[in-house]
């Protein structure tokens, strides 16, 4: 098996980046008591390694993050990239934010037709660990999240 050229760990932030931009729409892992739960999610906003997710009130993710603000998001390019983002849910209350997403999202903006629908939650995943890996090199890297601020 050939093995993978070494990456610059300076490099990383942005190769992580431009892995997530590409591939568009994360794996979102969350806990179910003790049964994890995984669902693809069309994140509304990224801040760098933060990512903003529409959700409804009565979907399982709001119970699941409820009990347990302990998530990952996986983002996989069509060239296999990965980058893991090891976060913690929190619940958007920074009303400027939910109009700045709500402007800029026409899908929620017709799904939802009201923001202030109580339907309607966001959630900012804040980042403790970013992993990434090139293609199947099957060797995750430690993005420093001080460095890529």
């Amino acid at each position: 098996m050939p093995q993978p050229a070494p990456i610059d760990p300076a490099e990383l932030p942005a190769l992580a980046l431009v892995t997530m931009k590409a591939a568009k729409f994360p794996v979102l892992a969350t806990m179910d008591g003790d049964q994890p739960r995984v669902r693809p999610v069309s994140p509304v906003k990224t801040d760098g390694f933060v990512v903003y997710v529409a959700n409804l009130r009565r979907y399982g993710k709001t119970a699941e993050l409820a009990a347990n603000p302990n998530a990952e998001l996986c983002y996989t390019d069509d060239d296999h990239n990965q980058v893991r983002i090891t976060a913690s849910a929190e619940i958007l209350t920074d009303r400027g934010l939910i109009e700045e997403i709500w402007n800029g999202n026409a899908l929620l903006r017709a799904y939802l037709r009201d923001i202030n629908n109580p339907e309607l939650i966001i959630y900012r995943f804040i980042p403790s660990r970013v992993r990434y890996m090139k293609e199947w090199a099957l060797e995750y890297h430690e993005v420093d999240l001080e460095a890529a601020i």
